[in-house]
């Protein structure tokens, strides 16, 4: 049998790279110009290899009783890993996939297919401007993890955005982003301080290193209208192969001082990871 051979391709964000793992035999690794995007194993699409996927797959295990179906809504798409783990765990679910990048979603599609009938759709769209026509209260969980090259879409930060967001959830649904950043934590402080005006109940989950601010790193922000289950959350999150803390209420509001709401006209994009934070070689 052929042993599988890397795969390169130009698509919208850059040069995609699909990377066979010679550990285990049909699991891929999506890099975008040197930056892990996603990782795939074909044949356990329950298995979450990177730290904060991990934690967003810990968020989707919190989401409702174990097997039980979600709908959910999946800004930024990548190697659908996430799509894939919540079919494998929660047969039956109605899943919506969002990613601007066309010609990724086609690389995927036709060296990583999903199979049929699992209720995944994908969409080539701007995350934004699909959320805004989106049906109002259709998702149990929305799944941001949309990055222009290393950054977050400066639109995808504001006030506005989060309307949005908030609009689509259904009553006591969750939205879970993946953002990145480093003390002094500007950024995150202005996007908890951004959705703490849209919702009511917020959480935290990060490496204590990023946390304490010793390095540059991803931060799962939570947000709800009804409380979220940090105990749960903490409980798997801590006995993670990779273990990180939940944080919520008052050491959210340390973290988020003095930073303000952000709004469209002032939005910008996070910050940009320094050499190396994100790379392979």
């Amino acid at each position: 049998m052929n042993e599988p051979i890397p795969v390169i391709r130009a698509v919208d964000c850059g040069t995609a790279k699909l990377l066979p793992d010679v550990d285990r035999e049909r699991a891929w690794l999506l890099t975008v110009d040197g930056a892990p995007q996603s990782y795939v194993d074909l044949d356990e699409p329950a298995h979450l290899e990177f730290e904060y996927v991990r934690r967003l797959g810990h968020v989707l295990d919190c989401a409702a009783p174990e097997g039980e179906p979600l709908a959910v809504l999946h800004l930024g798409g990548g190697a659908l890993t996430l799509p894939r783990y919540v079919a494998a765990t929660r047969p039956g679910s109605r899943q919506t996939v969002v990613d601007s990048d066309a010609p990724l979603l086609d690389l995927v599609a036709e060296l990583l297919p999903i199979p049929e009938g699992v209720g995944i759709d994908v969409h080539a769209a701007d995350a934004r401007s699909w959320l805004a026509q989106a049906p109002d209260r259709s998702f149990d969980v929305l799944v941001a993890d949309v990055f222009g090259g290393s950054r977050v879409p400066a639109h995808l930060t504001s006030v506005e955005y989060a309307r949005e967001a908030e609009r689509v959830l259904r009553t006591g649904g969750i939205y879970a982003a993946n953002l990145a950043d480093a003390a002094p934590f500007d950024f995150l402080g202005s996007q908890l301080a951004t959705f703490a005006t849209v919702f009511e109940e917020l959480a935290l989950i990060a490496e204590p290193a990023v946390l304490r601010g010793r390095r540059f790193g991803n931060a799962v922000l939570l947000a709800s209208h009804t409380p979220l289950d940090t105990t749960a959350l903490a409980r798997r999150t801590a006995g993670d192969a990779f273990p990180a803390r939940v944080e919520y209420g008052a050491s959210l509001r340390r973290l988020i001082g003095d930073a303000t709401a952000v709004q469209d006209t002032g939005a910008v994009p996070s910050p940009l990871p320094p050499d190396g934070a994100f790379s392979i070689g």
